[in-house]
């Protein structure tokens, strides 16, 4: 390769980067992908870019001795031939693009839960061999995933703080993210003594389903700014998200839909003044590929997007520098 394309790559790196990243208006987005098949594919919203996080939606069936598996609605099956090991090369591409790829445990319906501590230990060991290491092909093929989401809404309370612990335990050895999923009333049943260890680093609480601490169609955004102040001077975590639905088909009559002005002239001005705040999660990649929610959403860029955003103006400077030179 040139010396003079050589500069130019470098020139051009950070631009495409700093592109993806300024796509969200400022606003980190993370959402869940894989429960409706006209969704499209992974790598189609990870192209978006959109998402700062994208969460693949369900392993829901794992514990009390049950063979480990994924329900990715129709997009892939082995039973059916189309084994969701083809999604390893997508999950590399959107990795490549900075979209972080996590795999979420549990969902509204499934046969899941952990019947001892050992068996919490044996599944961390599980995800972290098949999933996260990089070493070992699972479900999903040969991959290495940037995190772990507790989605958990059914089974029992039990062990899910032993599961948090030991996948804690890896991060020494690889960095990966661990997130958590709860319902907005505290304490949350299914998630609490795992919330309480203080080891998530992100916290996206569902404002939704939840009457007492969701936004409501008279108007009222109390109830849910409330909440959200509670979670974030209650719990420790890195960053918290505020978890909605993508438009009002997509948590029905359940609730919790924001109209979008709502959003970003009543609630995010308000929440975004916490160090805590990390962003928006939505409920679900179909619901959002429908409504295009995602794209309406302003706030102030957070400054841990600011952190990313500064090292790469400096990256764009000193290629520049290069460039000049070079073709000088």
């Amino acid at each position: 390769m040139s010396s003079k394309t050589q500069a130019l790559v470098l020139l051009l790196s950070p631009l495409l980067l700093l592109s993806h990243l300024s796509s969200s208006q400022g606003c980190p987005i993370v959402t869940y992908w894989g429960q409706n098949v006209n969704e499209g594919e992974l790598s189609t919203a990870c192209d978006t870019g959109k998402y700062e996080i994208i969460n693949i939606a369900f392993m829901n069936t794992f514990g009390n001795g049950q063979t480990p598996d994924i329900n990715l609605a129709g997009h892939c099956s082995a039973s059916w031939g189309v084994p969701c090991t083809k999604y390893a090369p997508q999950i590399a591409t959107c990795q490549g693009l900075g979209v972080k790829i996590f795999l979420s445990l549990g969902g509204a319906s499934g046969s899941y839960s952990l019947s001892s501590a050992e068996e919490a230990k044996q599944f961390a060991s599980y995800l972290w061999t098949y999933y996260l290491s990089g070493q070992s092909p699972g479900l999903l093929g040969l991959v290495a995933l940037d995190g772990i989401d507790f989605d958990i809404e059914g089974g029992t309370n039990l062990y899910w703080d032993v599961l948090l612990k030991e996948l804690h335990a890896y991060t020494q050895q690889k960095k990966f993210y661990l997130s958590a999923a709860p319902q907005c009333p505290i304490p949350d049943y299914y998630l609490n003594t795992a919330i309480t260890t203080g080891l998530f680093d992100y916290i996206w609480v569902q404002f939704y389903n939840n009457p007492p601490c969701e936004y409501t169609d008279d108007g009222d955004t109390q109830k849910l700014i409330n909440s959200w102040n509670q979670w974030t001077t209650t719990y420790t975590a890195t960053k918290f998200y505020v978890g909605l639905p993508a438009s009002p088909a997509a948590n029905g009559s359940a609730g919790g839909y924001v109209p979008i002005d709502v959003l970003n002239k009543e609630i995010l001005p308000q929440v975004e003044t916490s160090p805590k705040f990390g962003g928006v999660m939505l409920w679900s990649r179909y619901y959002d590929y429908l409504s295009g929610y995602s794209g309406k959403i302003n706030c102030t860029a957070p400054a841990a997007l600011k952190v990313v955003r500064a090292p790469l103006v400096a990256m764009m400077k000193s290629a520049s520098d290069v460039l000049y030179r070079v073709l000088s």
